[in-house]
Parts: C-alpha cells; structure tokens; sequence
C-alpha cells in the first residue's frame, strides 16, 4: 500500500530522498522511519526541517482554547534520540535545518539541551539552524548565557506563543503569563540576538473582549518587537475548556467580521519598522503576509476590502486548524 509523504504527517523520516516513496512500516517493514509520538505539532516555516521530537506533549498544558496535547502526558523522550540523529545523519542530507518538537523544548533541563545540541552539531554537521517552541516559564528557566551558549551550537529560532496581550484574556485562557511577563521573555531572547516569531489568537476574547484584546495585543507586540509575527484564529475543538464553556454559552466567539475587525485594530496598532507579518494559516478568513511598515497600507487596505465585501473570505468549510 502506497501513501504520499504529506498524508502521513507522523511517519514521514524528514527527508527529501524519501518523500515520494514513503511507505507504511507496517506493509514494508524492511524501511526504517523516525519514531514520532502522538500529534506532532510544527510551525509552517519548519514544514521542509528535520522535526526531532525531543518530548513529547506540553509541560504546561493547561490553556484552554489548546487539544493538541490533552491525551499525551509530558515526558522527556530520551530513549529514541540517539536513534533518530543517527537516521537523519544517513538520510536527511539536503536539509539544513532542525525543528525540535513538542509543545516547549525550551523546558528541557540544560544539560539535556546542551546534549541534544552538541550531538546535533556533531552527527549532522550541515545543519546550520535550530528551532523550538517556547513558553515564558522555559525562557525564565534558562539564563542568558545559557541561551547563548545554545545559540552559538546552532540555536536560531524560538516560536513563543503570546496569544492575547490583555491580562484578563490572558487569565481566562489560563495562559499561565501576564503581558508584562511576555514582553519581557521576549526582550530576553532578542537581547541574546536569536529570532523571535510570536504567535497570536484572533477571537480568543471573545465577543465581549474582541477590541481590548485586539489594542492590547497590537501594543504589546511592539513592546515585544519580534522578528516575525503569526495570527491565527480561534476554532475551539471538542477536547478543550474553551468549546465547553462556548457550548455553556460563557464564551461566544466572535464572527467574521468582527475577526477582520480585530486583525485590522492589530495592524495599526503595531508600531514596529521592520517585521514580518502573517495571517495566511489555514483557520484565518482572509490570508496576508507581508512586512511592516512596508505593507501595512496594503494589509489594511485588503481588510477593509473584505470587509466591505468587495473581497471574498475563505469558507468555513475549508478553514482548518
């Protein structure tokens, strides 16, 4: 039995000489695939890395608007490591680049970081940059020498999820985090001169907070002032707190105009001279990129494109998480 590569998102090896053959272990046993465990969860931008799951599930795993980990108790996954370097070292020769998986790597004790990047480094000498999820608290775990000495080992990115900057959203969705806290975990990674991507929620207010977490946002990005921003928009899923308390009628998500609305009040917001911004995941109703200040008149202007109708939005049924 045959499958593509892209239709086996936790079997395929994360490399290029093996992506159009991919082949299930179970009728082919005699290939060897990476061992992934549970939902493996990765950035966009690292969709062509080799992903090394280091652990698996989310330390924190208390937000409430998050099912990605809900069924998977956090643990170090010290036991295929070795293994799986030593696959890619024979196998993934043609990428450059490392996404180490789950939810927060950054929570790894430092000795065992400092393993896994030195044994990256040398059985896979190519690879030039890597990236992990981080939480606030991980960040506050490490020191910046700490981080330093894990940047100069190739440590090039950190994906920190801010979802709201208003401290009662923050608080509703049990982030575990002020704006204050954020801002400065941010200002500690880009003090030791690595890439910061911060990801944020459309609709995680709620109708009754949709425009104080839109402001608050936008104002704490900028204090943040992050390399790369990503919004993407809440679809509670049955496995969450979030989609019980919207179903108790105590959440009630805001609708697409009021979505559009948010990002738009985002956008102006963000005083920042050069960032890269995206909203062009697959649960946003209307796709952007581009870089602020640069296309910040075009961005609004296709908002208000679409919200005067004159653009079409992406229907329901093609949005996804």
């Amino acid at each position: 039995m045959l499958f593509r590569w892209k239709e086996l998102p936790n079997l395929w090896p994360s490399c290029r000489n093996l992506k159009r053959i991919i082949l299930h272990k179970h009728y082919y046993p005699q290939y060897t695939f990476m061992q992934y465990e549970g939902n493996i969860i990765r950035p966009p931008s690292e969709a062509h890395s080799i992903i090394l799951q280091v652990t698996a599930g989310c330390s924190y795993n208390k937000c409430v608007f998050c099912g990605a980990y809900k069924n998977t108790p956090f643990r170090i996954r010290s036991e295929r490591l070795d293994a799986d370097i030593d696959y890619a070292a024979n196998n993934c020769q043609h990428q450059n680049r490392v996404f180490l998986a789950d939810g927060d790597a950054l929570i790894l004790p430092y000795p065992r970081l400092l393993y896994i990047f030195e044994k990256i480094k040398n059985s896979l000498p190519w690879v030039n940059k890597v990236s992990l999820y981080a939480n606030g608290k991980a960040i506050r775990s490490k020191t910046v020498e700490q981080l330093l000495t894990l940047k100069n080992l190739g440590l090039d990115r950190i994906y920190l999820g801010l979802e709201s900057g208003h401290d009662q959203v923050l608080d509703f969705i049990r982030k575990g985090e002020t704006a204050n806290s954020m801002i400065a975990a941010a200002q500690k990674i880009k003090n030791c001169g690595l890439f910061l991507s911060v990801t944020i929620l459309l609709g995680i207010g709620g109708k009754n907070l949709s425009q104080e977490h839109a402001r608050h946002t936008g104002d704490v990005v900028t204090k943040m002032t992050p390399n790369q921003i990503a919004a993407l928009s809440v679809m509670p899923l049955p496995n969450t707190v979030l989609f019980e308390l919207m179903q108790e009628g105590k959440f009630t998500l805001p609708d697409k105009i009021e979505l559009l609305t948010e990002l738009k009040t985002i956008i102006e917001r963000i005083k920042l001279d050069r960032v890269q911004f995206y909203a062009n995941h697959a649960s946003n109703y209307l796709p952007l990129s581009g870089r602020l200040q640069k296309d910040k008149e075009t961005l609004l202007s296709r908002i208000d494109s679409a919200l005067s109708g004159t653009t079409q939005l992406v229907p329901d049924y093609l949005r996804s998480l």
